[in-house]
């Protein structure tokens, strides 16, 4: 698929002084919005990106981008399997 859309020309300039890719930095920056927004996976980010698993790990966090799950949500989980296993346990005792 092909996304264009128009910028000023003096900040077109300005960025490709800097020696700067700007069709890469367009679509790397849109799939890691779409990555942020939980809308395409690691795994298809990867592949569009064309890289490995520890490439984009590294990739994200060179974006500033958590590329698993952060400590509430790893506790939170822990959480509901204690609980979910109590349960099971309860049931299967009575």
């Amino acid at each position: 698929m092909t996304i264009c859309f128009e910028i000023p020309r003096e900040i077109e300039q300005q960025i490709r002084a800097n020696g700067i890719d700007l069709e890469r930095e367009a679509r790397e920056s849109y799939l890691v919005e779409l990555y942020r927004q939980d809308r395409i996976t690691h795994h298809q980010l990867a592949e569009a990106l064309g890289l490995g698993r520890l490439e984009t790990d590294g990739f994200l966090k060179r974006h500033k981008v958590s590329s698993g799950p952060t400590l509430d949500e790893l506790s939170t989980e822990i959480g509901s399997l204690r609980a979910d296993a109590d349960q099971a346990q309860s049931n299967g005792a009575g």
